[in-house]
């Protein structure tokens, strides 16, 4: 079938086929080139050019925008972090990465951004690891209240079997470890459970 040729109106001047190079009607991202009939007096389909775009890497794409081919970034599918609160995005739209992220990872929930890398705020980090010990510390105690309770109104009522005197004991020796424990130290080692 004949090449079509286009008049300075962009219509066929006769019928024939022409290649054309497609692109997304919202992004302008090139999406593939087709064979097109053409018939004579009509013009090109719609989001399509017969320009061909540049060659691109994975890292970046061609678009059509404003009558010609542009190469913009594509950092799509990539993760990114918000140096506001270190939170991971996903990137899904083209170009550059959004404003106020950056690739590097912060090391911890404690890090905060200086404008070119990750510093973890110490204070803020003892802080809240102290939080964590004390949450800690009360969980067990109060396990360790639930655990004894029957048996501390048993051991009252002076109906409490010897076994169950022994672990009671061994659940409070327990619990006056747990109490001396100073949640402000890095590094505890929490006792065992009794059995």
């Amino acid at each position: 079938m004949a090449r079509v040729m286009l008049d300075k109106n962009g219509l066929a001047k006769s019928a024939g086929t022409l290649t054309v190079y497609n692109f997304d009607a919202v992004s302008g991202e090139f999406t593939g080139s087709s064979d097109e009939y053409l018939a004579q007096g009509v013009g090109l389909p719609a989001n399509a050019c017969t320009a061909v775009p540049p060659v691109t890497e994975g890292t970046h794409a061609a678009l059509y925008i404003d009558g010609s081919w542009q190469i913009v970034a594509d950092h799509r599918g990539e993760t990114v972090y918000s140096t506001a609160d270190g939170m991971a995005q996903l990137v899904t739209t083209l170009g550059d990465y959004p404003a106020g992220t950056t690739k590097l990872a912060p090391a911890t929930g404690f890090d905060k951004w200086d404008g070119n890398k990750w510093v973890t705020d110490t204070e803020t980090q003892r802080a809240g690891l102290i939080q964590v010990a004390e949450r800690e510390k009360i969980a067990r105690i109060s396990e360790a209240n639930n655990t004894t309770q029957a048996w501390q109104t048993q051991l009252r009522l002076n109906m409490i079997t010897d076994e169950d005197k022994a672990s009671l004991t061994e659940w409070m020796k327990y619990v006056q470890i747990l109490q001396a424990i100073e949640t402000d130290k890095i590094n505890i080692i929490w006792p065992e459970k009794p059995l």
